[in-house]
């Protein structure tokens, strides 16, 4: 048994699969009322997102960090609206 109590598709890593795989981990952590392994669980995502970003669009995490900036500033300047 490994710390998940459901089954969870295997991702690759560098793939969106991967991604795919941390955030269903992050749930499952969540559902079992655990929020140690669900902050883990965010840094495998963010692990995952890296290496999507990285390997299929030369994208760095820093640069991913600059742009989420950037849409943070445009909500809080309210030039960008929420849905």
């Amino acid at each position: 048994m490994t710390y998940h109590l459901r089954e969870i598709k295997r991702g690759v890593f560098g793939h969106a699969s991967k991604i795919t795989e941390e955030h269903e981990e992050f749930l499952e952590a969540l559902e079992q009322g655990n929020p140690v392994m669900a902050l883990v669980e965010l840094t495998d995502i963010i692990g995952a997102i890296e290496a999507y970003a990285v390997q299929n669009h030369a994208i760095t995490l820093d640069e991913l960090i600059n742009m989420k900036n950037a849409t943070k500033r445009a909500f809080e300047s309210k030039t960008r609206i929420p849905k």
